[in-house]
């Protein structure tokens, strides 16, 4: 595999790519590749390495989906050799970037796009140079359940939900904290987040939509979170509830971990060019809380 390099090279080396990513989840084990299971990377890299007549490129992606998740902003990259990635094009006059995107819908599977390629600014990482993830959640809470053409993107509800108390909640949950109650614990990583926005609308078609931003997620806090606040929702919980399961930074066993079809990962943002580096710098370091 090649190895990542800090930012793209200008002496025909290697180039860092990037790679802006759909997919539905649905008959993905996740993004990560994995032996013997499908997956968005395996995919990807898979594709990739047709195109690029080469031993497959390693994929860093923003944030790694679990399985069933779905994406419309994801974002990658990859460090690809200059001169392949000139070759790309071959006898059209499309430019590498262009040439790229057509290759790749010939060869991906239906449940997969890649919406744009470009030569990445010096400094970017597509996962550490981030500043923000936002997802949002979709629920049907109508008493027939949901519409069958979306079912595998909307979870059924089937209790009425009080928007306003779940926005009311949401607010006990905003801000830099341990969300160590909502997480996943992994051996070696932090669970502490800032949470800059979580709020819920119903949209026209009368799918609740939660909206869900911060700058980065541990595993399973979004589908944790969105649980909370929906036996909120429906009059199970208090609506103090979800922050005071928050302050106890340890996983309390009467949050749902909600399906993962519902949640899709919507967008990733990114600061300035002249700025990537540093933010880079800056969330690989380990964060902790101020005492206090």
């Amino acid at each position: 595999m090649m190895q990542p390099t800090e930012s793209r090279t200008r002496d025909g080396g290697l180039l860092r790519v990037r790679l802006d990513v759909a997919y539905d989840g649905t008959d993905f084990s996740g993004w990560a590749r994995q032996p013997g299971r499908r997956t968005v990377q395996g995919v990807l890299e898979e594709a990739l390495g047709m195109i690029l007549r080469s031993e497959s490129p390693q994929l860093t992606v923003a944030g790694r989906t679990d399985a069933g998740v779905h994406a419309r902003g994801q974002v990658c990259h990859a460090d690809i050799a200059s001169s392949a990635w000139q070759a790309v094009p071959g006898r059209s006059s499309r430019r590498p970037e262009q040439a790229l995107v057509r290759r790749l819908a010939g060869v991906l599977p239906d449940d997969v796009r890649v919406t744009a390629a470009s030569i990445a600014p010096a400094g970017f990482d597509a996962r550490f140079s981030a500043t923000w993830r936002r997802y949002v959640y979709r629920v049907s809470d109508r008493p027939y359940g949901v519409d069958p053409l979306v079912r595998s993107h909307v979870l059924r509800h089937d209790r009425p939900l009080d928007l306003e108390a779940m926005n009311a909640a949401a607010v006990g949950l905003l801000g830099e904290h341990d969300f160590a109650a909502y997480c996943r614990a992994r051996e070696g990583a932090t669970t502490i987040r800032a949470l800059r926005a979580l709020h819920w609308e119903r949209n026209l078609d009368g799918v609740v939509c939660g909206t869900v931003e911060a700058d980065a997620f541990c595993h399973n806090q979004v589908r944790a979170m969105v649980g909370a606040l929906l036996s909120v929702g429906d009059g199970r919980r208090r609506v103090d509830w979800p922050a005071t399961v928050l302050s106890r930074r340890s996983r309390d066993s009467a949050v749902v971990v909600v399906p993962p079809h519902g949640l899709t990962l919507e967008q990733v943002g990114y600061p300035p060019d002249a700025q990537l580096a540093e933010q880079a710098r800056r969330t690989r370091r380990v964060r902790t809380l101020p005492p206090g």
